[in-house]
């Protein structure tokens, strides 16, 4: 089989591009012919190194240009990254190549549509996050520090100021997505969409035609199966980017109200404004992958407040795998991987009350161990290792082919460009 992913960047710089760049990686080693297609680098050196054809661009992201202005263009509609993703899939066969798209929001733009549409070939889009279907991407209002529940592109959401820097940005996110929709046929253009959540899958499903069928394909955990701790529990834990879309500010008062000390793993822009209200605080910093286990396999549980939807919130699933139970919101995603008292707790959504209740509960040692122990075992009789990704992937690919040659994808084989890596 030969996949082509399609993505923002060619090196990891976040979640989103983990998944998808570790996916290729795995898929070759599996003997998969994979190409990668990209807008910013420098490319991951392991990819070329696997034997990955690696189309890079060599483009700038909002971080990185020094033109604001050409980057809104670029950001609209980028005519370099149609252009050159249509020659990419020019002459690939259409048996045996998925064209699985990860994200184009941060540089690609909605342009790639037309070029998907004309290659003939089958497509996959996984929902990382809701640029697809929502002009922010979060299905949230980042000023009023809420989840948005109005109807993309309708007139209360234009008129809604919902971008977590200013309305004007707002508003080039509207153009992009008027482009996304009526010019590139970017929504209606995948017939097969992953999920990370059942929530997630919910949430679009009403914005996308009804004939969209949906493939659940969970991200894989990178966590090692070590001996549940000794001794006695720790803190309660935060772990990410400390916000108020992440429940930061809730987990501060909450855990002032239960009077226990939160214990807080990250960084953002909320972290000062925290550290000066709430003292008794402890404020880590970032800490590498080892780091971070280190400190779920001692913490007493994580905590995991988040005020918006979520995908599939990684972080909650690495603490179950390390034996610590997790209290999280009932608003997002996380709340599918905690069975309420049994691995965890789920609280109200934004209610520091509701959620100084929990940690009250859990500073009963012994229901604390309890828990801890429930949390391990569940997650390892079922553990959401790099290969079961892999395998479930096969399915979904195996299944979008089928379907694609049902459809009357052509019989005869085409020419094809050599599958000898390259970087371009």
């Amino acid at each position: 089989m030969h996949l082509v992913l399609v993505v923002d960047h060619a090196f990891i710089n976040g979640g989103q591009a983990k998944v998808a760049l570790d996916a290729g990686l795995g898929l070759r080693a599996r003997g998969h012919s994979v190409t990668v297609f990209a807008a910013v680098g420098p490319a991951d050196p392991r990819l070329e190194a696997a034997g990955i054809r690696v189309v890079c661009l060599g483009q700038d992201d909002i971080g990185t240009t020094r033109n604001k202005l050409a980057f809104a263009a670029q950001a609209i509609w980028n005519r370099p990254a149609a252009r050159r993703l249509a020659e990419e899939l020019r002459g690939l066969d259409p048996r045996d190549t998925v064209v699985h798209v990860h994200a184009f929001a941060k540089a690609l733009s909605p342009s790639i549509g037309r070029s998907l549409a004309a290659s003939g070939l089958a497509l996959l889009y996984t929902m990382h996050e809701f640029f697809l279907v929502c002009p922010n991407g979060g299905f949230y209002e980042y000023p009023a520090a809420r989840i948005c529940h109005r109807t993309p592109m309708s007139p209360g959401c234009l008129t809604t100021n919902c971008d977590a820097r200013s309305y004007p940005r707002k508003l080039l996110r509207v153009v992009r997505h008027l482009a996304l929709e009526h010019v590139a046929g970017l929504k209606a253009l995948f017939p097969h969409i992953v999920t990370l959540s059942a929530l997630q899958e919910r949430v679009v499903a009403p914005h996308l035609p009804s004939a969209t069928r949906f493939h659940r394909v969970d991200n894989p955990i990178a966590v090692a199966n070590a001996p549940l701790r000794s001794g006695a529990p720790g803190d309660f834990l935060f772990v990410g980017r400390i916000s108020t879309e992440k429940g930061a500010p809730i987990f501060a008062e909450a855990a002032r109200r239960a009077g226990v000390r939160p214990v807080f793993v990250g960084d953002g822009p909320a972290r000062a404004d925290l550290a000066a209200r709430y003292p008794e605080a402890v404020m880590l910093g970032w800490r590498d992958e080892a780091g971070v286990q280190a400190l779920m396999r001692q913490a007493r549980a994580l905590v995991f407040p988040s005020v918006w939807y979520e995908g599939q919130p990684l972080t909650v699933y690495e603490a179950l795998a390390c034996g610590a139970p997790v209290i999280v919101s009932d608003a997002c995603a996380g709340r599918e991987a905690v069975e309420d008292g049994e691995t965890g707790f789920w609280f109200r959504s934004g209610d520091p009350d509701s959620l100084a209740a929990h940690l009250v509960r859990l500073s009963d040692d012994g229901l604390a161990e309890r828990m801890s122990r429930a949390a391990y075992e569940r997650y390892w009789a079922a553990p959401l290792t790099s290969d079961v990704h892999l395998d479930r992937l096969m399915q979904v690919y195996d299944f979008v082919l089928r379907e694609a040659r049902t459809a009357g994808a052509p019989a005869g084989r085409v020419a094809t460009r050599s599958q000898l890596p390259a970087v371009s």
